[in-house]
Protein backbone atom coordinates (compact mmCIF):
# COMPACT_ATOMS: atom_id res chain seq x y z
CA UNK A 1 0.00 0.00 0.00
CA UNK A 2 1.39 3.44 -1.17
CA UNK A 3 2.04 6.20 1.25
CA UNK A 4 -0.05 8.43 -0.21
CA UNK A 5 -2.91 6.07 0.27
CA UNK A 6 -2.02 5.83 3.75
CA UNK A 7 -1.89 9.92 3.80
CA UNK A 8 -5.28 10.41 2.22
CA UNK A 9 -6.12 7.81 5.47
CA UNK A 10 -4.88 9.83 8.26
CA UNK A 11 -5.86 13.08 6.75
CA UNK A 12 -9.72 12.22 6.49
CA UNK A 13 -9.53 10.11 10.02
CA UNK A 14 -8.05 13.37 11.16
CA UNK A 15 -11.49 14.63 10.98
CA UNK A 16 -13.50 12.13 11.47
CA UNK A 17 -12.35 10.43 14.02
CA UNK A 18 -12.63 7.02 12.62
CA UNK A 19 -9.27 5.12 11.19
CA UNK A 20 -10.76 2.32 9.34
CA UNK A 21 -7.93 0.33 7.07
CA UNK A 22 -9.04 -3.35 6.26
CA UNK A 23 -7.88 -6.80 3.98
CA UNK A 24 -5.04 -4.39 3.01
CA UNK A 25 -1.94 -7.27 4.22
CA UNK A 26 -0.43 -4.68 6.81
CA UNK A 27 1.76 -6.26 8.46
CA UNK A 28 2.76 -3.57 11.49
CA UNK A 29 0.26 -1.24 13.30
CA UNK A 30 0.65 2.05 11.19
CA UNK A 31 3.30 4.48 12.62
CA UNK A 32 1.72 7.49 11.24
CA UNK A 33 -1.56 7.04 13.08
CA UNK A 34 1.14 8.78 16.12
CA UNK A 35 -0.32 11.85 14.84
CA UNK A 36 -3.49 11.20 15.45
CA UNK A 37 -3.46 10.15 19.45
CA UNK A 38 -5.46 12.94 20.61
CA UNK A 39 -8.11 12.85 17.57
CA UNK A 40 -9.38 9.03 16.96
CA UNK A 41 -12.37 7.68 18.81
CA UNK A 42 -11.96 4.26 16.29
CA UNK A 43 -9.43 2.28 15.02
CA UNK A 44 -9.89 -0.89 12.55
CA UNK A 45 -7.45 -2.74 11.58
CA UNK A 46 -8.91 -6.06 11.20
CA UNK A 47 -8.01 -8.52 8.22
CA UNK A 48 -4.28 -7.85 8.04
CA UNK A 49 -1.34 -9.08 8.98
CA UNK A 50 -0.40 -7.42 12.23
CA UNK A 51 2.23 -9.60 14.65
CA UNK A 52 2.36 -6.78 17.35
CA UNK A 53 1.30 -3.24 18.78
CA UNK A 54 3.66 -0.72 19.65
CA UNK A 55 3.93 -0.42 23.03
CA UNK A 56 4.61 3.37 23.16
CA UNK A 57 1.53 4.30 20.87
CA UNK A 58 -1.25 2.25 21.44
CA UNK A 59 -1.39 3.50 24.96
CA UNK A 60 -1.63 6.98 24.17
CA UNK A 61 -5.14 7.24 22.40
CA UNK A 62 -6.82 8.59 25.19
CA UNK A 63 -10.06 9.34 23.23
CA UNK A 64 -9.66 5.53 21.81
CA UNK A 65 -13.54 4.24 22.27
CA UNK A 66 -13.57 1.21 19.71
CA UNK A 67 -10.29 -0.92 18.82
CA UNK A 68 -11.14 -3.21 16.26
CA UNK A 69 -7.81 -6.17 15.31
CA UNK A 70 -9.78 -8.93 14.17
CA UNK A 71 -7.75 -11.59 11.95
CA UNK A 72 -4.30 -10.29 12.25
CA UNK A 73 -1.43 -12.41 13.84
CA UNK A 74 -1.05 -11.23 17.31
CA UNK A 75 0.25 -13.51 19.63
CA UNK A 76 0.68 -10.90 22.81
CA UNK A 77 -1.00 -7.46 24.27
CA UNK A 78 1.33 -4.63 25.42
CA UNK A 79 0.52 -3.77 28.92
CA UNK A 80 0.39 -0.44 27.68
CA UNK A 81 -3.01 -1.18 26.00
CA UNK A 82 -4.20 -1.08 29.56
CA UNK A 83 -3.48 2.72 29.49
CA UNK A 84 -6.85 2.97 27.22
CA UNK A 85 -9.02 4.25 29.78
CA UNK A 86 -12.19 5.21 27.77
CA UNK A 87 -12.21 2.01 25.63
CA UNK A 88 -15.32 0.23 25.13
CA UNK A 89 -15.03 -2.03 22.87
CA UNK A 90 -12.12 -4.59 22.22
CA UNK A 91 -12.59 -7.00 19.05
CA UNK A 92 -9.80 -9.50 19.03
CA UNK A 93 -11.02 -12.18 17.29
CA UNK A 94 -8.87 -15.00 14.82
CA UNK A 95 -5.64 -13.63 16.69
CA UNK A 96 -2.67 -16.23 18.62
CA UNK A 97 -3.22 -14.54 21.65
CA UNK A 98 -2.52 -17.02 25.05
CA UNK A 99 -3.21 -14.57 27.87
CA UNK A 100 -4.09 -10.95 28.68
CA UNK A 101 -2.32 -8.32 30.38
CA UNK A 102 -1.67 -8.18 34.07
CA UNK A 103 -3.11 -4.83 34.34
CA UNK A 104 -6.56 -5.84 31.85
CA UNK A 105 -8.42 -5.18 34.78
CA UNK A 106 -7.95 -1.62 34.48
CA UNK A 107 -9.82 -1.03 31.28
CA UNK A 108 -12.35 0.41 33.51
CA UNK A 109 -14.79 1.39 30.97
CA UNK A 110 -15.08 -1.64 28.89
CA UNK A 111 -17.99 -3.19 27.70
CA UNK A 112 -17.87 -5.34 24.91
CA UNK A 113 -14.82 -7.44 24.53
CA UNK A 114 -14.28 -10.24 21.96
CA UNK A 115 -11.76 -13.05 21.32
CA UNK A 116 -12.97 -15.98 19.87
CA UNK A 117 -10.50 -18.28 17.67
CA UNK A 118 -7.88 -17.49 20.04
CA UNK A 119 -5.44 -19.99 22.17
CA UNK A 120 -6.59 -18.80 25.79
CA UNK A 121 -6.34 -22.08 28.34
CA UNK A 122 -8.45 -20.39 30.72
CA UNK A 123 -10.99 -17.84 31.96
CA UNK A 124 -8.49 -14.88 32.01
CA UNK A 125 -9.05 -14.03 36.09
CA UNK A 126 -8.47 -9.93 34.89
CA UNK A 127 -12.07 -10.06 33.77
CA UNK A 128 -13.59 -10.16 37.51
CA UNK A 129 -12.43 -6.68 37.82
CA UNK A 130 -14.26 -4.78 34.86
CA UNK A 131 -17.64 -3.70 36.49
CA UNK A 132 -19.41 -2.26 33.34
CA UNK A 133 -18.46 -5.29 31.11
CA UNK A 134 -21.62 -6.28 29.29
CA UNK A 135 -20.68 -8.90 26.52
CA UNK A 136 -17.77 -11.33 26.63
CA UNK A 137 -17.15 -13.84 23.79
CA UNK A 138 -14.70 -16.67 24.43
CA UNK A 139 -15.71 -18.61 21.85
CA UNK A 140 -13.00 -20.84 20.30
CA UNK A 141 -10.73 -21.12 22.49
CA UNK A 142 -8.92 -24.16 24.47
CA UNK A 143 -10.67 -23.09 27.80
CA UNK A 144 -10.60 -26.76 30.29
CA UNK A 145 -12.64 -25.35 33.44
CA UNK A 146 -14.44 -22.81 35.07
CA UNK A 147 -12.90 -21.74 38.15
CA UNK A 148 -14.66 -20.25 41.40
CA UNK A 149 -13.79 -16.64 40.69
CA UNK A 150 -16.17 -16.82 37.88
CA UNK A 151 -18.61 -15.71 40.44
CA UNK A 152 -17.32 -12.17 40.43
CA UNK A 153 -17.44 -11.29 36.47
CA UNK A 154 -19.93 -8.64 35.87
CA UNK A 155 -21.19 -9.75 32.49
CA UNK A 156 -24.47 -10.29 31.01
CA UNK A 157 -23.58 -12.34 28.55
CA UNK A 158 -20.99 -14.70 28.87
CA UNK A 159 -20.24 -17.21 25.60
CA UNK A 160 -18.14 -20.02 26.00
CA UNK A 161 -19.01 -22.56 23.11
CA UNK A 162 -16.49 -24.75 21.24
CA UNK A 163 -13.79 -24.67 23.91
CA UNK A 164 -13.00 -27.58 26.22
CA UNK A 165 -14.78 -27.20 29.14
CA UNK A 166 -15.33 -30.63 31.40
CA UNK A 167 -15.79 -28.70 34.41
CA UNK A 168 -17.88 -25.48 36.08
CA UNK A 169 -17.75 -23.94 39.30
CA UNK A 170 -21.32 -23.84 41.00
CA UNK A 171 -20.00 -20.19 41.58
CA UNK A 172 -21.19 -19.41 37.70
CA UNK A 173 -24.92 -19.28 39.82
CA UNK A 174 -23.55 -16.40 41.94
CA UNK A 175 -23.41 -13.64 38.36
CA UNK A 176 -24.99 -10.84 39.71
CA UNK A 177 -25.96 -9.78 35.75
CA UNK A 178 -25.29 -13.26 33.86
CA UNK A 179 -28.20 -13.67 31.69
CA UNK A 180 -26.74 -15.69 29.07
CA UNK A 181 -24.48 -18.08 29.27
CA UNK A 182 -23.49 -20.24 25.82
CA UNK A 183 -21.37 -23.33 26.50
CA UNK A 184 -22.57 -25.23 23.17
CA UNK A 185 -20.02 -27.96 21.59
CA UNK A 186 -17.90 -28.42 25.01
CA UNK A 187 -16.78 -31.99 27.07
CA UNK A 188 -19.44 -31.19 29.52
CA UNK A 189 -21.47 -34.53 31.42
CA UNK A 190 -24.89 -33.58 32.64
CA UNK A 191 -23.45 -34.45 36.19
CA UNK A 192 -20.80 -31.56 35.71
CA UNK A 193 -23.22 -28.54 34.74
CA UNK A 194 -24.26 -27.01 37.94
CA UNK A 195 -28.20 -27.73 38.97
CA UNK A 196 -27.72 -23.93 40.62
CA UNK A 197 -27.71 -22.28 37.50
CA UNK A 198 -31.32 -23.94 36.53
CA UNK A 199 -32.72 -23.32 39.94
CA UNK A 200 -30.69 -20.38 41.51
CA UNK A 201 -29.47 -18.14 39.36
CA UNK A 202 -29.82 -14.79 37.13
CA UNK A 203 -30.04 -16.86 33.54
CA UNK A 204 -32.56 -16.90 31.45
CA UNK A 205 -31.04 -18.36 28.32
CA UNK A 206 -28.60 -21.86 28.43
CA UNK A 207 -27.21 -23.05 24.93
CA UNK A 208 -25.55 -26.32 25.69
CA UNK A 209 -26.06 -28.55 22.57
CA UNK A 210 -23.19 -30.30 21.69
CA UNK A 211 -22.34 -31.44 25.04
CA UNK A 212 -21.86 -35.05 26.10
CA UNK A 213 -25.52 -35.74 27.01
CA UNK A 214 -28.93 -35.57 25.48
CA UNK A 215 -30.67 -32.22 26.01
CA UNK A 216 -33.96 -34.16 26.74
CA UNK A 217 -32.08 -35.12 30.46
CA UNK A 218 -31.59 -31.79 30.99
CA UNK A 219 -34.93 -30.87 30.34
CA UNK A 220 -36.21 -33.67 33.07
CA UNK A 221 -33.64 -31.21 35.77
CA UNK A 222 -36.01 -29.13 38.28
CA UNK A 223 -36.01 -25.53 37.11
CA UNK A 224 -35.49 -26.10 33.61
CA UNK A 225 -38.91 -24.66 33.01
CA UNK A 226 -37.69 -21.08 33.50
CA UNK A 227 -35.10 -21.13 30.80
CA UNK A 228 -35.93 -19.57 27.92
Amino acid sequence: MGNSALRAHVETAQKTGVFQLKDRGLTEFPADLQKLTSNLRTIDLSNNKIESLPPLLIGKFTLLKSLSLNNNKLTVLPDEICNLKKLETLSLNNNHLRELPSTFGQLSALKTLSLSGNQLGALPLQLCSLRHLDVVDLSKNQIRSIPDTVGELQVIELNLNQNQISQISVKISCCPRLKILRLEENCLELSMLPQSILSDSQICLLAVEGNLFEIKKLRELEGYDKQK
